[in-house]
């Protein structure tokens, strides 16, 4: 039987970057060190990882970069330290449970007044909606995905952001979908945090991920614990990024995300790479019309996610089957970000999801797509 077609990128990306798990497991055999301490190693990981972070967001201080173990938690550790009392907070209807979830237990808490901006039919947020909102409410703080993690579309970003700013607010981005694919700079996005995650288009591995606070922000810390350094302060130090991090670090993992930035430095997927995984992506989209499916046609600016429905079957059986039966590794279901489906026309199964990475060949969507025209097929 042939290997599987992986096309499930959206929710971590596979194959990682070359070289990584020896990586890690170098560091996970070393002889535990502090660095920093007699006998450390010379590199540290840890600052490693935040430099090449750094650079990949284009920012001019590593220490404006916290460590955590997902993009969730870099969202809550945001959400929460803010201190938000009474105030109103602006989000999409694109977004993932990893933001609306914290949203909504604020709301419930009584915290803040929670403003939710419709998307149309791509997955984008409505933008004069938006725009109204803002106006009319001025919220404190505007939440964002970069793109949709269901249809792929990419937001504009900065004018949207910019309108927050006018109004006196802060700005916080979701980039768990575009860190690896998009541009990537704060201060050209407008964006005062940005929340990522390293095992997606990162090539990283699970279990680490991160988040930029710009410099002036000041974020209460949500865990406080050991650091370290600073021990005899009965709050958390001062310093960034101690403030935010405390406890044990995941050092091999770190320095296995910092190995993949590293390999993404050596490897950009250049505009000519960008443009043969976006013929890819059209081309399943127009193969899935041929056959029938209903896809999210998405215009502009977007991610390698194709999203869709099949005739004549529920969106979790056909999942189930182009696995079980075709071996094409795929996502379905709500994918998380719930509120988007009822734009999309899909709230009572979600959809089929394929998302592509720099890894995918011409010939799995070869398979893929004879794999969707035999399971039509059968169900006729």
């Amino acid at each position: 039987m042939p290997p599987p077609v992986y096309l499930n990128n959206a929710a971590t990306s596979f194959p990682k970057a070359p070289g990584l798990g020896e990586e890690v497991r170098a560091w996970l055999e070393a002889v535990p060190c502090e660095v920093g301490r007699s006998g450390a190693p010379a590199v540290d990981p840890l600052r490693l990882c935040r430099q090449r972070v750094a650079r990949l967001l284009g920012v001019s201080d590593p220490t404006r970069i916290v460590l955590t173990k997902s993009a969730t938690e870099s969202l809550n550790i945001i959400l929460h330290g803010l201190r938000l009392h009474g105030q109103a907070v602006l989000a999409s209807a694109a977004e993932h449970n990893s933001v609306l979830r914290p949203l909504f237990l604020l709301e419930r808490l009584g915290k803040i007044e929670l403003l939710l901006a419709p998307c149309d039919g791509q997955g984008r947020v409505q933008r004069e909606h938006w725009l109204r909102l803002v106006r009319e409410k001025r919220p404190t703080v505007a939440v964002l995905t970069h793109a949709s993690n269901v249809t792929g579309a990419a937001h504009g970003v900065a004018e949207l952001f910019a309108a927050v700013h006018e109004g006196g607010g802060f700005t916080l981005l979701d980039a768990s979908q575009s860190a690896g694919l998009l541009p990537l700079h704060p201060e050209r996005l407008g964006a005062d945090l940005l929340a990522f995650t390293g095992h997606k288009y990162l090539l990283g591995p699970a279990g680490t991920g991160g988040f930029y606070v710009r410099p002036g922000v000041e974020l209460e810390p949500l865990f406080v614990g050991g650091t370290g350094v600073r021990s005899e302060l009965r709050n958390m130090p001062p310093e960034m990024p101690a403030r935010l991090e405390p406890g044990t670090p995941a050092v091999a993992l770190f320095a296995g995300l910092a190995h993949s930035l590293n390999w993404l430095e050596e490897n950009p997927l250049s505009s000519a790479g960008f443009a043969g995984l976006d013929a890819m992506r059209e081309r399943l989209d127009i193969g899935l019309q041929k056959v029938g499916a209903r896809v999210v046609r998405v215009d502009g600016e977007r991610t390698p996610v194709v999203s869709f429905t099949l005739p004549s079957w529920e969106t979790a059986d056909a999942g189930k089957a182009l696995e079980g039966s075709f071996g094409i590794v795929c996502r379905a279901g709500l994918h998380c970000a719930p509120l988007i489906h009822e734009w999309l026309g899909t709230r009572s199964g979600g959809t089929v999801r394929f998302s592509l990475s720099r890894f995918t060949t011409g010939d799995d969507v070869d398979r893929a797509m004879d794999a969707l025209g035999r399971l039509l097929h059968e169900a006729r």
